[in-house]
């Protein structure tokens, strides 16, 4: 029998690490208060300044929905034939996105062109929505990324295979809907959202052995590549590694891609340079990744290199591990906090993206305490990052009992300033974590070895 792993040895309750394990009561007061700080926070003093701001400035706010692009490209492909990522397909998204589209002259006027920067198989999920009025399908979408959330929540906790207590879960689930990145998310429509429910989702179909499905799961998150790839690589090396008992992986994700790349050919000849060219367009003003904003251009390049190899070479050394097993827990979480780290992108509401990576920290808090004098300082580095936002946010929402809200709204960056330090701290935690397991790993075979050499 292969012996424990640290991680394996560890207590399962999450919040044991956090010292609210005897006390959920308090957990879920301290999870109400952050989320009312939340709610203050975007009501009364982030999208008032937007406002006065746009306002001032000339800035054009419409529905200012992410989902809308989509949805009217959807529409427009297969109510009236037209291609989605064409220039006049994109002036009308802009009507309804900004109110006008926009003008270069001005130099006030957003950056992002919010064109249809999807593969085009996305509008096969919605095509139900396109008869109805944009407003009633925007209702509609976002109690449903309410619910979603929240699912999530459960969908990790099934992956990670911990059965919290009623009221640790209901802090879990409040504070989890309460921060930044899905309260952001929610008010932007962001598919984002539903991406990582899908990847949830997948990794939940694994841990239960149901290959096929989770398969297909794996394919339909596609519909955001950037998000997907690092996942789907990891998975379907797995897959592979061992394709007698885990075929049915591949063989979901196969069958399902293919019918969404076939169908998107089918209704949009030659798609695929069309969304190259797209995706090449929108890297001129989205930005790059969290390397490139912390470092610059070129080492952020030469560190997210090294990073993907170093990624690369772990994956490969625990590809024999079962989906139900800690070290692939582990791995599918430090794939998933590379993801923020490495991609172009750095808005906020990818970082759900973080919550398995977050519960699997917690679980080994004392491991990693233990450790060493660095360990420690990431420890309270990623603690401090996760809660600014709320920390900041009640603040603000105290300060107001003194001071009018709207005096509060030049300091509405306050809660943002750790968002971008938190992917790659929760990714060099989660390192360090698997640096252990590899050690302990090594140790064990070598004792094994030894066992055997004695016989």
């Amino acid at each position: 029998m292969r012996p424990l792993t640290k991680l394996e040895r560890l207590p399962g309750n999450l919040i044991s690490a956090m010292s609210l394990r005897h006390k959920p009561l308090l957990a879920v007061l301290l999870s109400l208060i952050f989320a009312a700080s939340t709610w203050f926070y975007f009501q009364r003093v982030l999208i008032p300044e937007q406002l006065a701001y746009a306002a001032a400035h000339g800035i054009p706010r419409g529905n200012l929905s992410d989902l809308y692009p989509r949805w009217l490209g959807a529409r427009e492909l297969l109510l009236h034939h037209r291609d989605p990522y064409s220039a006049e397909v994109t002036r009308e998204i802009q009507m309804g996105y900004y109110g006008r589209p926009l003008d270069p002259s001005r130099p006030d006027d957003p950056k992002d062109q919010v064109g249809f920067v999807y593969p085009v198989y996305v509008v096969f999920l919605i095509a139900p929505t396109v008869h109805l009025p944009f407003q009633d399908v925007q209702a509609v979408f976002r109690a449903m990324l309410w619910l979603l959330s929240a699912a999530s929540v459960l969908l990790w906790l099934r992956f990670l295979q911990w059965r919290p207590s009623g009221p640790i879960l209901a802090a879990l689930l409040i504070m989890t809907i309460s921060c930044f990145s899905v309260v952001q998310g929610i008010k932007l429509q962001q598919l984002t959202l539903v991406v990582a429910v899908m990847i949830a989702g997948s990794a939940a179909l694994l841990a239960g052995g149901h290959l096929f499905l989770a398969g297909i799961l794996l394919a339909l998150a596609t519909i955001k590549p950037q998000i997907a790839v690092l996942p789907a690589a990891w998975l379907l090396l797995w897959s592979v590694s061992q394709w007698r008992e885990r075929q049915r992986l591949f063989w979901g994700f196969a069958f399902t891609i293919s019918l969404l790349m076939g169908g998107a050919e089918y209704i949009l000849p030659g798609w695929i340079s069309r969304f190259c060219q797209a995706i090449l367009a929108y890297r001129h003003y989205a930005g790059g990744g969290a390397f490139d904003l912390l470092l610059t251009p070129k080492w952020g390049t030469v560190l997210t290199v090294l990073a993907l190899l170093g990624l690369a070479g772990v994956c490969r050394r625990l590809r024999k591990y079962p989906a139900h097993s800690p070290e692939f827990a582990l791995v599918f979480s430090l794939l998933l906090a590379m993801t923020l780290v490495v991609i172009p992108m750095t808005s906020p509401y990818n970082q759900v993206l973080l919550l398995p990576g977050v519960f699997l920290l917690a679980r080994s808090w004392s491991l990693l305490w233990a450790r060493n004098s660095v360990a420690r300082f990431l420890c309270v580095l990623a603690a401090g990052l996760i809660l600014w936002p709320w920390l900041a946010s009640l603040g603000l929402m105290l300060g107001a009992l003194a001071v009018p809200p709207s005096s509060l709204q030049g300091a509405w960056a306050v809660p943002l300033y750790s968002m971008l330090g938190i992917p790659p701290v929760i990714a060099g935690l989660l390192a360090l974590l698997l640096s252990d397991v590899l050690r302990d790993r090594k140790r064990d075979e070598t004792v094994l070895e030894g066992a055997t050499l004695l016989r």
